[in-house]
């Protein structure tokens, strides 16, 4: 949270991960309330850098590996054949 309050503004992109979790309880005149927190394990600040003007790569989380990328180009609609059976 404390980064969050100083790397981020209004507006700021940012990808965060956790859970939710709802409470029951009795509050001082007895009646039953419900509470739910949300609480992130995992923030990802994302878009650009304030004054950099470029995107921010976003880090691969633990274990992950990046795609690789294509080795051709993917064809066009016109490319495929017309022997669809339906």
């Amino acid at each position: 949270a404390e980064i969050a309050g100083e790397y981020l503004k209004k507006g700021s992109q940012v990808y965060v991960e956790g859970r939710i979790r709802t409470r029951k309880y009795q509050d001082k005149d007895g009646n039953e309330r419900y509470s739910t927190e949300i609480i992130g394990d995992r923030m990802q600040m994302l878009g650009a850098r304030a004054g950099s003007g470029e995107p921010r790569e976003p880090a691969a989380a633990k274990g992950e590996a990046k795609p690789a990328p294509a080795k051709k180009p993917a064809g066009k609609f016109d490319d495929l054949e017309d022997d669809i059976p339906f």
